[in-house]
């Protein structure tokens, strides 16, 4: 098992170009946000066109690209301090700064340009989402709670869903748009992000402490952090059961089984961390397969439904 102290999931090992600007952006993390998205966009009850459906992904992707890159920059100095991170391609040199302001540039344009191609409102709304998740490196210099940053960040992914099919409607207006947005579940994967990232902020919870960034584990300790996450874990799951409840009908079978599934990984992971901080890496790579899970119940009873 990985060690508490080493395990990084912005590291590389692999020298090839590809590899590096990867693992710059964590490509994979995508995971995180992605399904959430075509869920919001779902729960609105409008059809989603294959046209919205792809713009949904290159906003998203060129957003979390140039958002990662960002951190990337702007942590530099943070991470050449940090034991834990020295693996990472800006500060091992695999990647160049000319590299990362690259991404920042090429995915901010992606996501302005999907954003354009939607609807008015996403245009409207676009740099609400761009300006919060290019300032989450900066939570953690000025306050204790930079996982709730993170958490509506990822939160706004279903936002960004909802308004990319609701506004494209005929007729639409600000009011009846924002009435569409399934705030259920923005709250619930705000919590849900949050309380994962507060349990992986314990692997640097010595270097917090010394250094002065901020981090619920560093302001309250280690355990009383597991416990603020499990809490933020179960106030997210009861948002999720009661989201089922308020949008039955959209959702069905499939949605239950997901959320069910899902639920109980995210709380396994949480008790498994509390048992041995060691098993935090591995409860943090479950939370890839636990927003998958509830959200492709979503789009399975959507499926369904359409066919």
């Amino acid at each position: 098992m990985e060690g508490q102290g080493s395990w990084d999931p912005g590291a590389v090992e692999k020298p090839r170009k590809a590899t590096v600007l990867a693992r710059l952006i964590r490509i994979e993390h995508t995971l995180f946000s992605l399904p959430f998205a075509y869920a919001g966009a779902l729960l609105t009850g409008y059809p989603i066109t294959v046209k919205e459906a792809i713009l949904i992904f290159t906003a998203l992707l060129g957003l979390r690209s140039s958002a990662m890159a960002y951190n990337n920059i702007a942590d530099l100095p943070i991470d050449r301090l940090n034991p834990r991170s020295m693996k990472r391609p800006l500060v091992t040199g695999a990647a160049s700064l000319r590299d990362a302001c690259a991404i920042v540039f090429v995915g901010s344009l992606l996501y302005y340009v999907s954003a354009a191609l939607l609807n008015i409102y996403a245009v409207i709304y676009s740099p609400i989402l761009w300006i919060l998740a290019h300032t989450y490196p900066y939570a953690k210099r000025y306050h204790s709670y930079p996982h709730f940053h993170l958490g509506l960040v990822l939160g706004f992914a279903v936002f960004g869903g909802a308004v990319a099919v609701a506004g494209d409607q005929p007729g639409i207006t600000n009011g009846v748009l924002l009435s569409k947005v399934p705030w259920i579940y923005m709250l619930a994967v705000t919590l849900w992000v949050a309380g994962f990232d507060i349990l992986y902020s314990i692997l640097d919870y010595e270097f917090d402490v010394k250094h002065g960034i901020g981090s619920v584990p560093a302001k309250f300790g280690k355990k009383n952090a597991k416990l603020v996450a499990l809490l933020s874990h179960l106030v997210a799951s009861a948002l999720l059961f009661l989201g089922l409840i308020l949008y039955w009908g959209i959702v069905e079978w499939f949605a239950i089984i997901g959320t069910l599934c899902g639920v109980v990984l995210m709380l396994y992971g949480d008790f498994k961390s509390y048992m041995d901080d060691s098993n935090i890496p591995v409860a943090f790579k479950q939370n890839l397969v636990v927003g998958v899970l509830i959200s492709l119940g979503i789009i399975l009873d959507w499926l369904l439904g359409f066919i």
